[in-house]
């Protein structure tokens, strides 16, 4: 028996997934993650929590699947992108992950787009002068935490850490190298000059790895802690977005994933780079092509927010029906309109990535009356993460980019109303991927091509079968339409009061 082993270090969760070749799922395991915001707009989690999950999760794997841990042929570690974990030169953790929602370096990013010529920056590295980059948040720590930024020793990504702990090789996924800032496209290569601008030695970023190469082995200390046996590969990773994507199905120009997780991801598939400021660029899994994407700040994370701060008095509800607190929210929700009676929400709870780039924006509720209740207003959070994606829609299309068909994956997608809401902003039919566990299936995958065990990247699509279509209402378009205009409107003028306070 050849199995891989692949695991996600996600926003809201940690889960492994254990795979025999060439289509067989024998175990999913996962555990919850706390993801902290000590001020506004920040967003932190502890590595050693991922670690501890890691560590029960493999082992809950091994044990419930009956395999010795032997028969495990290779690991792949897949994460959220890019989140920000430093160790000092004893390799102890300096502080929590600096997560990839977090907006607190607005300052940092203004300072670097007067230093930088933003034009040759995104010509150069794919990507924008964002929040998105090391260097911003970085340069934030320098600030404001100096004792620890100076004791930086190693800065990589969550998987790259979990990758670290299992084989004690420091090194950077590929994608994670690229949207942190540090990857010249003229030649793939860490580039001095790209580093520089985080005021770190270059000795503080480790060497790049392509996803699939094996990077190092299970070392006997982590052997002892997983129950994995000492000496099995771990191949560089992947990120989350991405691992997804190659689950999915996304190779061809034209395909859309929406990717409902901790955050909402758009992306598309290319054969080319092409950059554009508004956008992320990500290498693709499958070696020359690309993936262009759009990532919200917030996700499943604003709505077990909601849920968690405003909606507990409907737990007994909820579980008197014998459903969970967000399958009965997702019911009083599908009971409302369209429009959700006039509640209307801005979702920038943690400022925003793209298209808009907007540290400093923040979430807004308006429309509220006495006569809403709950379902009104989880609708209205629904609506609003669906203008959202319209949105990324919008730019891509701007972009040159034709969009032609659009799948539905991750935890979110389980939701019908929600894809039903985006199928009707969208007046797009939405294709939902059953059997489709997230990312987790493409880090595994990347083990079995970096061991050997296949060649065949499209070998994936075994696993992930066509679900429900979700075909939109003709009856909604217009009033859907209003509502994006308004959602659009809504941000523009919150954001131009905010320029005028500050003027």
């Amino acid at each position: 028996m050849a199995c891989v082993l692949g695991i996600d270090i996600g926003t809201t969760s940690t889960i492994g997934i254990l795979v025999e070749m060439p289509d067989r799922v024998l175990g999913l395991a996962s555990r919850p993650v706390t993801l902290t915001s000590r001020q506004p707009g920040w967003a932190e989690e502890d590595p050693e929590e991922w670690w501890r999950n890691v560590c029960a999760i493999t082992r809950e794997l091994i044990e419930a699947s009956g395999i010795a841990g032997q028969e495990i042929a290779g690991i792949g570690v897949t994460g959220m992108l890019p989140a920000l974990v430093l160790l000092d030169a004893d390799g102890r953790l300096l502080r929590p992950s600096i997560q990839q929602s977090d907006g607190r370096c607005a300052a940092e990013v203004e300072e670097l787009r007067r230093e930088i010529d933003e034009t040759a920056f995104v010509r150069t590295a794919g990507n924008g002068v964002n929040q998105q980059l090391a260097a911003g948040r970085l340069r934030w720590l320098e600030r404001h935490e100096p004792e620890i930024f100076g004791r930086i020793a190693t800065v990589f990504g969550s998987y790259d850490y979990i990758n670290w702990r299992l084989t004690g090789v420091r090194a950077i996924e590929q994608n994670w190298a690229l949207e942190a800032g540090f990857v010249d496209l003229a030649d793939h290569a860490i580039s001095d000059a790209l580093v520089a601008h985080t005021h770190l030695p270059r000795a503080a970023v480790p060497p790049k790895a392509a996803s699939h190469a094996v990077i190092g082995r299970i070392g006997a200390a982590a052997a002892a802690e997983t129950g994995l046996a000492e000496g099995t590969p771990v191949v560089g990773g992947a990120a989350d977005l991405i691992a997804s994507a190659l689950a999915a199905g996304l190779t061809r120009p034209g395909d859309v994933l929406l990717k409902f997780g901790g955050s909402v991801d758009v992306l598309i598939a290319a054969e080319r780079a092409a950059p554009d400021p508004r956008m992320f660029l990500d290498y693709h899994l499958v070696p020359g092509l690309y993936v262009p994407n759009g990532c919200m700040s917030t996700g499943g994370s604003g709505l077990n927010w909601l849920a968690r701060t405003f909606c507990a008095g409907e737990a007994p509800a909820a579980e008197a029906a014998g459903l969970t607190l967000h399958q009965h929210l997702d019911r009083l929700a599908a009971a409302v309109p369209a429009g959700a009676g006039g509640v209307a929400i801005v979702p920038y709870f943690l400022g925003e990535k793209t298209p808009i780039h907007d540290p400093f924006a923040r979430g807004a509720i308006t429309g509220l009356s006495l006569n809403h209740g709950v379902g009104h207003v989880w609708r209205a959070l629904l609506e609003a993460y669906a203008y959202a994606i319209a949105h990324h829609v919008e730019v891509f299309s701007d972009m040159g980019h034709r969009l032609t068909r659009f799948m539905a994956s991750d935890g979110g997608a389980s939701s019908r109303i929600w894809m039903q809401i985006v199928a009707d902003v969208l007046q797009e039919p939405v294709q939902r991927l059953e059997g489709h566990p997230g990312s987790c299936l493409g880090a595994a995958w990347t083990a079995a091509i970096g061991t050997g065990l296949t060649d065949d990247w499209g070998g994936i699509a075994r696993f992930v079968r066509q679900g429900e279509v979700l075909r939109p209402d003709p009856g909604h378009a217009a009033v859907y339409a209003q509502g994006y205009r308004a959602f659009r409107d809504t941000y523009a003028r919150l954001a131009g009061s905010r320029i005028e306070e500050t003027a």
